[in-house]
């Protein structure tokens, strides 16, 4: 019997010591200091020294008060981690161990057992180094010293003979935004950011398994797998894909083995609005003998992606076909969800993911300026339907092209194609976001005092990298699913051009300052950035505190949260043209989200009436990394600002669009819908007391995919009524149920009435509301999310709002309220 068991155990651990096998060293107990200092402190990897900081008490949260100004020092130091781990003498019989990290930020020395392994240089690289040699039985030491990217980066600038805008960061491989932007504080962080682990592998290893795609008919696509294994030694091995059983004979180095699987019956991965997006489940694994040598899992989505770009009598389309079809694209940008990414968990992932699936979105742009998002981020794509315009990480300055930062760059590119290409979300790569236009448009070269061949130097770094380095290298890792783009926008929003071909990038509203009915006129052909800024709700601006809040807005902490140097300012100029600027901060704070979502109102319906001379929107910007006054719909803590509730209604698949002319009110009937649309249209012209003083009907067939006009109203027509006391609703309840409210004046010009709001309860998280009169922009306040809110509420109607969570009390006000300086009411005082 114990003959038996011995015989078992050492069975056991030659297979154990012939599998792949990992072991995290991120838990592990990590120290760390300022390297000028002798005492160690407890850290956690991954982390930032920030964080570090944070939680040793040393530095104060730079979110709250004015603390980002007191931790400005940090990105001036030079940080050092260390930790000890044991490694057994079982473990030690593997052939190879790897050590490795998954993310470094960013100049590091890599030390183990007092041998200098390595020196990093780009936070977003895999950092693969054997051990072995190094190893020992027992105890082994881990110690990174990291230099600070400030100092190492104006080292870098020196080797280049004229001025970077925005130096020292365009030398450096990090985040960008960690030096500041317009929305987000200047926190430029160091350490170990992601994880850490060892790897024992014997015989070979799986390098990457890519799934490559054709489209073979209207529901299919053919399918084969390409595997790379390294082999470390030669021979026979076995390799299973799900139920496919391959033998193959590997040559020490690099191995292509490729394995067609039959996708009959597979369902395809459709974007949200147009289906399911199914997902299936791969595991390949690699065999020798009996032996399990290693296996890699993955989850891919059967689809097809094309962008189409055609010449045309008004410039060149742009548009995106999945799976054979025309795909308007309604959705959003992302920046990075914490200005400490390690602090991003994978629920605030997927809740983020899904409020842009519940608004109706289909797509959205990793902006250049933030990470390659963690791999929860693009799982969460792949579930949702929800499409990725992928930016390599470089915005707003110049770039250098010396040969150690091109292949630098190269093995970027190729550690993130390979992390991610796999993800059925993945629609485009994107070079970079608006450096064509800052060489072009932004004046550096005049303000930095270029010569002749200055200027000529930076367009020559940027045609090597942008349209040789990353595409070759892109092309290289990538043998399927590969559309590029060298950068968004493609022409700057200056030049006509950039509304008659490629993406656009438009700021003359906020930037130019132009009125929000600009928009109606300046739509290009994929409209990929826009927007204006708006307050966070009011549990977001508390937060910016540490103590009791003083909501005022003239408080320094409050001006400390708007990175915009002139933000307030233009955001009063524009509360001027449409509302009335509140002097309390509640009210502020509530119009200047209704004037936010006013506006990109205003944007998202001309986009979408021009179907199909435009193909896609995408609004600026989803969510922050503080708290902070910023263009997001959601803000630093989840909440729906008013522009993400509108953001919803406004990308419905059925969408009622009025547009004003100098003579009628033109009506336009937009479907997303991939089937046509029968529909019983009423048109009811309705004062504040609910009272209908004209109306008219007719039946209207819309083919799929189509915007619309389905009638123009002569202003001659209503003439005898007095606008601003009337809203146009117009609805449907056949095939597909819509309704509109259309309201003739600016806010500020409504003759509104004074409603008597009642809330009904029908359980602890559902009420009823209804009205006496029109409520115009009904704001529910409370520490819970609402199924919606900031909408309008005609008399003689009712509607139900469901609670993510009960409360004592819901407070309510509309825009009677700011307009006439009155009080919020309570529930309470209501029912």
């Amino acid at each position: 019997m114990n003959k038996t068991l011995l015989f078992i155990f050492i069975f056991m651990q030659n297979i154990l010591s012939a599998q792949f096998s990992q072991r995290s060293l991120s838990s592990e107990n990590w120290q760390f200091k300022n390297s000028k200092d002798q005492n160690w402190l407890p850290a956690r990897v991954p982390g930032t020294v920030h964080l570090d900081l944070m939680a040793n008490r040393v530095i104060p949260d730079p979110f709250k008060d004015e603390n980002e100004k007191k931790v400005q020092w940090i990105e001036n130091e030079d940080w050092d981690y260390q930790t000890a781990f044991a490694v057994s003498s079982q473990e030690l019989k593997n052939e190879n161990i790897d050590l490795v990290f998954n993310g470094l930020d960013t100049f590091s020395e890599i030390y183990l057992n007092g041998k200098l392994l390595k020196k990093t240089d780009n936070m977003f690289r895999k950092w693969v180094i054997p051990v072995k040699q190094y190893l020992q039985a027992g105890k082994n030491t881990i110690r990174l010293k990291f230099k600070s990217a400030v100092n190492t980066g104006k080292e870098l600038a020196k080797n280049v003979p004229f001025t970077m805008p925005e130096s020292p960061r365009s030398f450096v491989r990090k985040a960008q935004y960690q030096f500041g932007w317009d929305w987000g504080p200047r926190l430029v962080t160091a350490g170990i950011w992601k994880d850490v682990q060892l790897e024992f592998w014997n015989n070979a290893k799986i390098i990457t398994v890519k799934d490559i795609q054709k489209r073979a008919s209207e529901t299919s696509n053919d399918v084969h797998f390409d595997v790379e294994i390294y082999a470390q030694n030669a021979g026979d091995y076995t390799l299973d894909l799900n139920s496919i059983h391959k033998k193959i004979a590997l040559k020490k180095g690099i191995n292509n083995i490729s394995v067609p699987y039959d996708a009959n019956g597979m369902k395809l991965w459709q974007p949200n609005g147009r289906g399911e997006a199914n997902l299936y489940d791969f595991e390949v694994k690699l065999s020798k003998g009996q032996e399990n040598i290693d296996n890699k899992k993955i989850r891919i989505g059967l689809r097809t992606v094309e962008l189409v770009q055609e010449k045309d009598e008004r410039g060149k389309s742009f548009y995106f076909k999945v799976n054979g079809h025309p795909l308007y694209i309604k959705g959003t940008n992302w920046i990075p969800g914490d200005s400490f990414s390690p602090r991003m968990t994978k629920e605030k992932y997927q809740k983020l993911i899904k409020d842009t699936k519940d608004a109706h979105m289909n797509m959205i742009r990793v902006w250049g300026g933030g990470i390659y998002e963690d791999d929860e981020f693009y799982k969460a794509c792949d579930e949702n339907g929800i499409l990725v315009w992928q930016d390599f990480m470089f915005a707003g300055s110049f770039y250098p092209a010396d040969e150690a930062f091109l292949n630098n760059v190269k093995e970027e590119v190729k550690d993130q194609v390979n992390r991610l290409q796999n993800h059925p979300s993945i629609a485009l790569w994107c070079g970079n976001n608006e450096i064509d236009e800052a060489i072009v448009n932004w004046g550096y070269q005049k303000q930095f005092k270029y010569s002749k061949n200055d200027s000529l130097q930076v367009w020559k770094d940027y045609k090597k990298l942008f349209h040789e380095v990353i595409p070759n290298a892109l092309k290289e890792n990538l043998k399927s699913k590969n559309i590029y783009w060298p950068s968004s926008p493609s022409i700057g929003w200056g030049h006509k051009e950039s509304l008659t071909e490629g993406d656009s990038h438009y700021w003359g509203v906020w930037w130019g300052e132009q009125p929000f009915e600009i928009y109606n006129e300046k739509v290009g052909r994929f409209m990929s950035e826009y927007g204006f800024q708006g307050t966070p709700t009011l549990e977001t601006t508390k937060s910016m505190f540490s103590e009791t809040p003083d909501l005022n807005l003239q408080n320094p902490t409050i001006k400390a949260h708007e990175k915009h140097a002139r933000g307030w300012e233009i955001i009063n100029e524009y509360l001027k043209r449409d509302y009335k600027i509140p002097t309390d901060f509640v009210p502020y704070n509530y119009v200047s989200q209704l004037l936010q979502a006013r506006g990109m109102q205003i944007a998202i319906e001309a986009h979408r009436r021009a179907k199909p001379y435009n193909m896609g929107t995408l609004y600026w910007q989803l969510n922050d990394c503080w708290p902070v006054v910023s263009w997001s719909s959601i803000d630093y803590l989840g909440n729906w600002k008013a522009f993400h509730y509108q953001a919803k209604r406004s990308f419905e698949p059925i969408l009622v669009s009025v547009a004003e002319s100098d003579k009628s009110y033109d009506i336009y009937l937009i479907s997303d819908l991939i089937k046509e649309l029968k529909t019983d249209i009423k048109f009811e012209l309705i004062d504040f007391r609910g009272k209908t003083i004209w109306k008219a009907n007719q039946s209207d067939l819309l083919k799929a995919d189509e915007s619309k006009k389905i009638r123009s109203i002569s202003k001659s027509e209503l003439d005898q009524f007095d606008l601003s006391n009337a809203v146009l609703k117009i609805s449907s309840e056949k095939d597909v149920s819509f309704e509109k409210l259309f309201f003739f004046s600016k806010p500020k010009d409504l003759k509104l009435l004074k409603p008597d709001i009642k809330i009904r309860i029908i359980s602890s998280t559902e009420i009823e509301l209804s009205t006496d009169v029109l409520a115009k922009d009904v704001y529910l306040i409370g520490n819970t999310h609402f199924s919606d809110n900031f909408f309008d509420l005609l008399p003689k109607t009712s509607k139900r709002i469901i609670l993510s969570k009960p409360l004592e009390n819901v407070e309510v006000m509309s825009l009677w309220d700011v307009m006439k300086g009155l009080q919020v009411s309570r529930d309470n005082d209501k029912r």
